[in-house]
């Protein structure tokens, strides 16, 4: 099966059962899914596992249970969640490859007219500073396609599960004055952030500049 409809059915459908029946046998498909793509790959991929791990844990621990900026369902992060982000970063780089060079910067820019939207209506303020970013990661990143990518996926991922109500975000971003819909329309700047570390990451071990490595699909 190619990774890239193992990834969609796996999110997809977990979110569904998980959110609609039990979340453990999520979690154990999830976990034994990863585990089986780490023992079975090189050396650089397994590096961007463990970043991505390293990464997704704590920050969803802090969004979720320190700056309460969404909730999750049964309350604290489902074990599925740290392996799926791996998921959503290695679809969004397959993903990625095959859209033109040129097409980032467009392809956020196509979500301006909500930006403008939330922002007059003052239901989601929070997409001015999250576009801000994100065309920041567009600008000045190593992998610009890979953001603008992971923007849109983000944003579908989110879609669903705040439908199937895994998850809600905060109408009120704590301590900052800002909305947010739910889910945020830019969401997908924490991914691009997330991202960012891991190619950092994958930079530090491999020995090289952040702007020469390569990350190649399997």
């Amino acid at each position: 099966m190619r990774r890239e409809v193992l990834y969609i059915t796996t999110i997809a459908i977990g979110l569904f059962v998980s959110a609609k029946y039990a979340q453990w046998p999520v979690d154990i498909w999830c976990i034994g899914t990863f585990l089986y793509i780490y023992a079975s790959t090189d050396r650089k991929e397994r590096i961007e596992m463990i970043a991505v791990l390293a990464f997704a844990t704590p920050m969803e621990l802090f969004f979720s249970e320190v700056w309460l900026i969404y909730e999750y369902q049964r309350g604290l992060m489902p074990l599925f969640v740290p392996v799926g982000h791996y998921f959503l970063f290695d679809l969004g780089r397959r993903v990625a490859k095959r859209i033109p060079h040129s097409s980032p910067v467009y392809l956020i820019l196509a979500l301006l007219p909500f930006v403008l939207y939330g922002a007059v209506k003052g239901t989601d303020t929070s997409a001015i500073l999250l576009l801000v970013l994100t065309f920041g990661f567009i600008k000045w990143g190593p992998e610009p396609r890979l953001y603008a990518t992971m923007v849109w996926l983000a944003l579908a991922m989110e879609l669903w599960g705040t439908y199937l109500c895994n998850w809600t975000w905060a109408s009120t971003v704590p301590y900052t004055g800002l909305t947010a819909w739910n889910p945020p329309l830019l969401v997908g700047a924490f991914y691009c952030f997330g991202d960012l570390l891991v190619n950092l990451s994958v930079a530090k071990f491999e020995g090289q500049p952040i702007v020469q490595v390569n990350h190649d699909v399997l």
